[in-house]
């Protein structure tokens, strides 16, 4: 973690009395007076929320107090700074986490019989080591291709297909049998080479106007090569080109890689060997302040990859008139590819993808290098493994081996990667463990290659564990918005644009949100400047200093998303939380209402949490904190509703219904001259799983899930 350069205020003041000028003195007086008041500030604060609980005895969690002590520092450090959203100082290893903990071993595939055959650049190869244990082996291959977004075929298949032999496919099936009569079938992953998008690359740096841009990269000996001198310690002992640089670019390719539901704090607890590396030995940047803007996956990842809402993209949902595949979403690698970048995106779980699951996907393939008709392919032969393992390889190793190999298929050209792995931390997030040495692997043999030398390395999640045990507790609600995001400049980049490293440093302490990731990427293709951020625009670039009065409703974060708000825990049985529980009720009942006959109407069963934000003073007004949202049918949709006036409260409310006892949380709104509650669909989360529960709709309206319990 970077250290704090500031001084400590007993030193400062001890410096200035042993001046004894004048103005040292009074210096030294108005520190004493900053300390005092800051002092009992907090100790106000304190006796406050001692008073407030008597008044409101505490809910059945056990980390409440624990809580308190983070928002108390948080508060401190937003009295002291003048920073309007400051985030809770939350504790990773906190006693009502922890119980929830268990170790994990690393996972061990070597029980099954070794590969016999790998890929290495884009070349099929059949391994020595099986050849020395079977003898002659002969191998048939079947090329895996794309048929739509939901399924793969083959291709023709190959017979036999001899070692050392160019890859047609990335991906492919293969079954092998030995001179002894031992045999051999798996299926596999890599890179081939593929024509249509060397020649789009050759074309675009031919087509590039004079000087070095327009060179090809086997002839570029520009300035960027003395910036990012790939030939040096790439870990192969051969001297490779520098990467083409883009028009007004700032000649960095991206690596994004993340996981599913691993908050910041969840991040600290299981992949300590990893944050160790990245922040020790490549020299990254933590984002403290990262917030979400919506519930799941598809609200955290359509803000970064498209710059915009789900409900401001053309209608894709499974089950809607007029639905339409995602192809027409403005992603972001599109824009990167016209800018003569390599393009790759792989997720793991097919079943669950992010553009798939309730969304009708993608028509064409999105990207050059696409591993999703691998994984459906390779979701049919789990079976046939042991668990998290395909052959002898732990399945997380050859999502990142399938990165690895398009490094180095591409090493010459500018890339933008996306990775997305679940497997380990969708359902449950504490088996990731077992992957963190992997992981270290993974980024200290690209960093060793080369290939760091030349990227922009961002590791990240969608959001914290929405789901179960952790998500019950306090802090767990706050984890859920508070997901892992870091970043790490080559060292060369350092050197070059100091101004966007400090931004970014700075930044780590500001509130940000996936829209700002956005900006950032397009900054790397048309870079603008460092400067101030402009708060008037919903993403700003982290490469500009964002202004520590930004507030979340600046930031488009809803109060339901926001985690710098605090809010005053209020007694379960007061009239107007069970008002707001049954306004939330009703709302849910509604989504469902056009489909009654399949799903049952809620009803409360218990309500295990409530709360009453009150805005305090160093929020600006309460019109900036209620986000200006209007009200949507859209249930899963950050739906948006009028600015409501200066007699708006908001209740956030958790609650359990029958049956099913789907567990739920709400953000209910009320007008205090109507005494009328509202809830807007952005603004409920399932924090429970549903399971089965919803399967009679899970097909036809997915969208749904949350809300239905199906009918007998």
């Amino acid at each position: 973690m970077l250290k704090s350069r500031s001084r400590s205020p007993c030193r400062l003041l001890s410096r200035c009395l042993r001046r004894g000028n004048l103005g040292s003195i009074l210096l030294a007086f108005s520190v004493l007076f900053a300390l005092s008041w800051l002092l009992h500030a907090a100790h106000l604060l304190h006796v406050t929320r001692f008073v407030m609980h008597l008044q409101h005895p505490a809910q059945p969690d056990m980390d409440e107090f624990n809580l308190d002590r983070g928002i108390e520092r948080a508060e401190s450090e937003r009295i002291l700074s003048g920073q309007r959203c400051v985030h809770p100082v939350l504790n990773p290893d906190d006693p009502s986490i922890m119980q929830y903990y268990s170790k994990e071993s690393p996972v061990d595939c070597s029980a099954n019989m070794e590969d016999w055959v790998y890929v290495t650049n884009g070349t099929f190869r059949i391994s020595r080591h099986a050849r020395r244990l079977y003898g002659k082996i002969t191998c048939e291959y079947a090329p895996l291709v794309r048929r739509d977004d939901f399924s793969a075929r083959h291709a023709p298949h190959v017979k036999p297909m001899l070692d050392g032999t160019p890859l047609q496919a990335d991906f492919f099936k293969v079954a092998c049998v030995s001179a002894s009569g031992k045999k051999y079938m798996n299926i596999h992953s890599g890179v081939a080479w593929n024509p249509a998008v060397h020649e789009r690359l050759r074309r675009y740096y031919e087509g590039l106007a004079e000087g070095t841009l327009g060179m090809t990269p086997s002839e570029r000996t520009g300035p960027s090569q003395a910036a990012e001198p790939l030939g040096e310690g790439d870990g192969d002992g051969v001297s490779h080109p520098s990467s083409p640089s883009a028009p007004q670019g700032l000649n960095l390719s991206v690596f994004m890689f993340g996981f599913d539901s691993l908050s910041r704090m969840a991040w600290t607890r299981l992949l300590p060997k990893t944050r160790r590396y990245f922040l020790g030995e490549l020299g990254g940047v933590e984002m403290g302040g990262y917030n979400i803007v919506g519930d799941g996956t598809p609200a955290a990842l359509l803000p970064i990859l498209t710059g915009k809402l789900e409900e401001e993209l053309p209608e894709a949902r499974r089950g809607f008139q007029g639905a339409t595949p995602v192809d027409n979403h403005p992603w972001v690698w599109r824009d990167f590819a016209r800018r003569g970048y390599v393009t790759a995106h792989a997720e793991d779980m097919p079943h669950v993808g992010t553009f798939q699951l309730r969304m009708l996907g993608f028509k064409e393939q999105p990207t050059d290098h696409h591993m999703r008709t691998f994984y459906l392919a390779a979701d049919r032969m789990y079976s046939h493994n042991p668990p998290l393992c395909l052959g002898s390889t732990p399945r997380h190793v050859n999502f990142m081996h399938w990165f690895r190999d398009l490094f180095d298929m591409y090493r010459p050209y500018p890339k933008f990667f996306f990775g997305f792995h679940s497997e380990m931390s969708h359902d449950y997030n504490n088996k990731v463990q077992a992957l963190d040495d992997d992981l270290v692997a993974f980024l200290t043999d690209l960093e060793q290659r080369g290939h760091l030398n030349s990227t922009l390395l961002v590791l990240m999640a969608d959001h914290g564990a929405r789901y179960d045990y952790i998500r019950a507790t306090a802090q767990g609600k706050l984890e859920e918005r508070m997901p892992y995001f870091s970043f790490r400049f080559p060292p060369w980049f350092r050197e070059k644009h100091p101004d966007i490293v400090r931004n970014m440093e700075i930044n780590s302490k500001r509130l940000t949100t996936p829209f700002d990731v956005h900006e950032t990427f397009m900054e790397v293709l048309n870079y603008t400047g460092s400067g101030m951020a402009d708060l008037s625009k919903r993403g700003v670039s982290l490469f500009k200093e964002i202004p520590k009065e930004r507030t979340c409703s600046q930031a488009h974060v809803t109060p339901h998303w926001c985690a710098c708000l605090e809010w005053q825990r209020v007694n379960q049985t007061e009239p107007l939380v069970l008002q707001a529980v049954q306004t939330a009720i009703d709302t849910i009942n509604g989504y469902t209402l056009t489909q009654r006959t399949q799903c049952t109407a809620l009803s409360l069963l218990e309500v295990t949490r409530s709360a009453r934000y009150v805005p305090n003073s160093h929020d600006r007004s309460r019109e900036e904190v209620v986000l200006k949202y209007k009200h949507s049918n859209r249930p899963d949709s950050p739906g948006e509703t009028p600015a409501p006036p200066p007699t708006v409260e908001l209740y956030q409310v958790s609650f359990k219904t029958s049956p099913g006892q789907g567990h739920f949380e709400v953000t209910c709104s009320r007008d205090l001259a109507s005494g009328i509650f509202s809830v807007a669909g952005s603004d409920i989360s399932r924090i429970n799983k549903y399971g089965s529960q919803a399967s009679c709709i899970q097909e036809s309206f997915p969208h749904l899930r949350p809300y239905c319990y199906c009918k007998a």
